[in-house]
């Protein structure tokens, strides 16, 4: 059998966004969103992936949309079976007949419900055979990290609903945490201080946008400033504001000092060998979170380490579980066992 009709496929399941790669590059990225309809008592899915993150914030009642996963875990079981489904055969497309090997991300320390949930999700979606893998582990072999080398290497995946850091060395995980927060833990800390300071009602989207177009993790040399529109909660009426990135920074500051926290935890669980080599190596940051301006610079003084972001980092973690699937001889004892 040619190998087109034995397609290797790495998906990263996220929060926000899900990506399934080959062992070269992302093939399909679609927002991990769910648009339910109830059909007596029983949820009826109505739209998928991006076409359902188009109605966030506009469906009419009765209709309601959902994120599957919730902190990086699996929350309804039935429509991230229906979503994963959605996503492999639009993937695989008129070859679907021939079901691809799939390698799947979790989050690392998940419980073993929360692995088989995942695990019996993509069987179930349509993978012909599947293969779970902690996150840090995927991102850090998609990022070309020498996973297999005795010294350590140290990696940092900030999601939309994770925040995992973890030392790799000899082809498994030595020493990890998972903070259940990310990305989304900072549009809600940027919609609380909008409230606080301005009285003023935003959502998670504009609270996102506002992230990705002002945002930034430490004060920066050029003050960026946009203005957005919200509800004022006295008048409930439209009323604009202005935010720079400044209050950003400030908005910001108690979640990532949750993520240095984490990331601290584990350089102290490390063996000091493998820390003396993330000293010499640095530390490598993926994940949406990590695009967030000044994120390398704020890891680099808070840690005496230095950190830097890798190629294609909202890329890493799903090409990199496409990739293990060529290596699970050497990984296999590494992996997240199920059952």
């Amino acid at each position: 059998m040619s190998p087109f009709f034995t397609r290797d496929l790495g998906i990263d399941l996220g929060t926000e966004r899900t990506r399934i790669a080959d062992a070269q590059q992302v093939l399909l990225e679609e927002a991990t969103l769910a648009v339910i309809g109830w059909d007596e008592d029983r949820p009826k899915l109505v739209a998928s992936g991006d076409e359902a993150a188009a109605m966030l914030g506009r469906v009419p009642e009765g209709l309601e949309v959902i994120r599957p996963l919730q902190n990086g875990v699996i929350a309804y079981y039935e429509i991230t079976e229906s979503l994963l489904r959605y996503l492999l055969r639009k993937t695989a497309g008129a070859s679907w007949l021939f079901r691809p090997r799939v390698m799947i991300t979790v989050p690392h320390g998940v419980t073993s419900v929360e692995r088989r949930a995942v695990y019996e999700a993509v069987l179930r979606a349509g993978a012909r055979e599947a293969y779970l893998i902690q996150t840090p582990l995927a991102a850090a072999i998609g990022a070309d990290l020498p996973i297999g080398s005795p010294a350590g290497n140290m990696v940092v995946t900030m999601g939309a609903g994770a925040t995992q850091a973890a030392v790799i060395a000899l082809y498994g995980i030595v020493s990890a945490d998972t903070l259940r927060k990310g990305g989304l833990a900072l549009d809600e800390a940027i919609v609380a201080y909008v409230r606080k300071k301005y009285g003023l009602i935003i959502g998670q989207p504009t609270a996102e946008r506002v992230k990705k177009e002002i945002g930034a993790a430490v004060p920066l040399d050029e003050e960026l400033s946009m203005e957005i529109q919200g509800q004022d909660q006295v008048s409930g009426l439209p009323r604009p504001v202005t935010l720079t990135t400044s209050e950003i920074v400030e908005a910001v500051y108690e979640p990532l000092q949750e993520v240095l926290e984490t990331i601290r935890r584990v350089m102290e669980q490390s063996p000091p060998e493998l820390v003396s080599d993330i000293i010499d190596r640095g530390v490598a940051l993926t994940g949406g979170g990590a695009l967030l301006r000044g994120m390398d610079r704020l890891l680099t003084k808070e840690l005496g380490v230095p950190a830097y972001l890798v190629d294609r980092p909202l890329h890493a973690a799903a090409v990199g579980a496409a990739r293990a699937l060529a290596i699970v001889p050497r990984l296999k004892r590494h992996l997240p066992r199920v059952g």
